[in-house]
């Protein structure tokens, strides 16, 4: 049976915010997986939300909402309004028939913070009628151990909801320090408080578009240590062969690299097939299949040549740790300047763009190095190069992908 989640917070996107953003990635990862998924708020619309994702909203969960304004107002000078109970009473009818529709609940920050009392407390209610089963509450922030809100809050009902520890309900942090003070607030073992990082959207962020993101996938680019980008089409001056000995070399030294080359046999040559036919056949006996990615063989369907335009190989350079260029000859190399401009590090032969252009900041070799001595050299640099490892640490553990495959989804299907 397929468990359906909903996610519960004040609002959704398109209101903009650091809660609401992650919302809408968790969001996202649901529906790419194949998961029902829905998310409840005061305020947002479906449009906002990835399609697939249900949006169900409650105004009154809104912390904008006029009612809640003002009963917020005087809940933060210490006094509970006589409207109270039955505002918490509406918003636990309004969500009861809701709410009991999922098995899952992740509640963002509704149990930590004071924005909206009676809806803290009409969780509670619906906690303890059975009909919120499932629940998880992502402490993206605290009240109870902030400085600056801590005074708004009082040890007394209903304020003390918010430091109330559940044994129904399973406790995220966003980070060790979030762990810390949700552990000091509710009066747990630090253990008790699972710790999920936020993550990024590579395909956003690096403006990726979603067939490139797909072929990434494809070329198991994610997963790797070091990803190299040979931006040529198939053909003997780009001296592919020389990059299968780097490949061996590297895989010798235990270094998990993913070399593409994204471009098809050069349709200009007539011996630009048995070339590519020639580096299959030796890539197959170094044992290389996996380090070495012809995106020619890439598509959709791999029995089927597929090719990229100029922007996908933009997108593909945008997503490498180095641009790497073993050519035999070049009239000018452009793919040097390309690189340059991508803020991509080069490793290059003497070609005229590295030598009259990018002078001292490209990395230029000689085709009488070794391959291992490359290597070498290459993995020093890395070793050496912070950006470098953030990056590699980033794509490989935190992107929103990994994040949801490797702890959200497990939590999920684990419980508590």
């Amino acid at each position: 049976m397929t468990l359906k989640t909903a996610l519960l917070h004040y609002a959704a996107p398109p209101v903009i915010g650091g809660v609401e953003a992650v919302l809408l990635a968790h969001a996202r990862q649901f529906v790419q997986a194949g998961m029902p998924i829905a998310v409840i708020a005061g305020s947002g619309v479906t449009s906002a939300l990835p399609e697939g994702c249900e949006f169900i909203q409650i105004p009154e969960m809104d912390t904008r909402h006029p009612e809640i304004l003002q009963l917020s107002a005087a809940l933060e000078h210490g006094q509970v309004p006589a409207e109270f109970e039955a505002l918490t009473q509406r918003l636990t009818d309004a969500l009861r028939p809701v709410v009991i529709r999922y098995d899952r609940l992740l509640v963002h920050n509704v149990l930590t913070k004071h924005f909206n009392l009676p809806l803290t407390a009409a969780l509670f209610r619906l906690m303890d009628e059975g009909a919120a089963r499932g629940v998880t509450t992502w402490c993206h922030d605290l009240t109870w151990s902030s400085p600056t809100s801590r005074n708004k809050v009082f040890d007394a009902y209903p304020w003390n909801l918010l430091r109330t520890a559940r044994p129904d309900v399973s406790y995220v942090a966003v980070s060790m320090q979030r762990q810390k003070e949700a552990a000091e607030t509710f009066g747990m073992p630090l253990d008790k408080v699972r710790v999920i990082y936020n993550g990024v959207d590579q395909q956003m962020l690096l403006g990726i578009s979603p067939e490139t993101s797909a072929l990434a996938d494809r070329l198991g680019i994610w997963d790797a240590d070091l990803v190299v980008l040979m931006p040529v089409r198939v053909t003997r001056a780009k001296n592919i062969e020389y990059a299968l000995e780097m490949m061996a070399a590297m895989k010798r030294s235990s270094c998990q690299a993913r070399l593409v080359v994204t471009g098809p046999p050069d349709p200009h040559d007539a011996g630009g097939g048995s070339y590519y036919q020639e580096l299959r056949v030796l890539r197959r006996r170094m044992d290389l299949e996996q380090e070495l990615r012809f995106v020619y063989e890439s598509g959709p369907d791999p029995a089927q040549p597929y090719q990229i335009d100029q922007s996908s190989v933009a997108d593909l350079l945008r997503l490498s740790d180095l641009m790497f260029m073993p050519s035999h000859h070049e009239g000018f190399g452009m793919p040097v300047l390309e690189a340059g401009l991508a803020g991509v590090p080069v490793v290059t032969t003497a070609v005229p763009a590295a030598l009259e252009i990018a002078l001292e900041d490209a990395f230029v070799f000689s085709l009488n190095t070794s391959p291992d001595l490359l290597v070498e050299q290459l993995l020093n640099w890395i070793e050496e190069n912070s950006q470098y490892q953030l990056r590699r640490r980033v794509r490989r553990d935190f992107t929103w992908k990994a994040i949801f495959q490797r702890d959200i989804k497990p939590l999920l299907e684990g419980g508590r």
